[in-house]
């Protein structure tokens, strides 16, 4: 384990990466082991960390870049209430490597498979809904969501399949509406 000083006195001051630009993986990963090293330690958290590359822009386009992957003793504490925690420590760890909000679905924090599970529903969730508006022609409303999970839903229906997607309302209770595709 790495001590908090040095950490912090190798942290470069700019961003890591503007949205378009590639990810540095390497440095990304090294400032997100001193990142954890800390927070766990402080957190008291019996919790270990593999950080991985799985996938790239190659990929799906909400394919993350960098994966960071806990198990351990404490790992139920990160799930809890819809793992709250864990979005916690993801979200501090993207202002920890100053990324660009454009950014941030290239690094991605899992627990369990609970992450990718959530992400397989979303997307299932919006072939459902889709072949339900094609259907009845009447739109679709989601529940509440993040910004996140909405560009999800928004991915897996664009192309044809019949239907057109829009965010609508405001703050946490923004939510995606799918309507049936209008006639050219």
């Amino acid at each position: 384990m790495s001590d908090q000083g040095a950490s912090l006195g190798k942290r470069p001051t700019g961003k890591v990466a503007p949205g378009g630009a590639p990810l540095d993986r390497v440095r990304a990963a090294q400032e997100l082991t001193a990142f954890l090293e800390v927070a766990l330690r402080e957190m008291n958290l019996l919790i270990e960390f593999e950080i991985t590359s799985p996938g790239g822009r190659d990929g799906a386009p909400d394919e993350a870049e960098v994966l960071v992957a806990f198990g351990g003793a404490d790992q139920a504490l990160l799930l809890e209430r819809n793992a709250e925690l864990l979005l916690a420590l993801e979200h501090i760890a993207h202002r920890w490597l100053r990324l660009d909000p454009r950014m941030h679905d290239r690094v991605r924090f899992d627990c369990g498979g609970y992450r990718a599970a959530r992400l397989e529903e979303l997307r299932l969730s919006a072939r459902v809904a889709a072949q339900r508006v094609r259907e009845t022609g009447q739109p679709f409303r989601f529940n509440p969501m993040s910004a996140r999970e909405r560009r999800l839903i928004h991915l897996e229906l664009t192309g044809p399949t019949g239907v057109r997607t829009a965010s609508e309302g405001t703050g946490d209770r923004r939510q995606v509406v799918v309507y049936p595709a209008t006639k050219p």
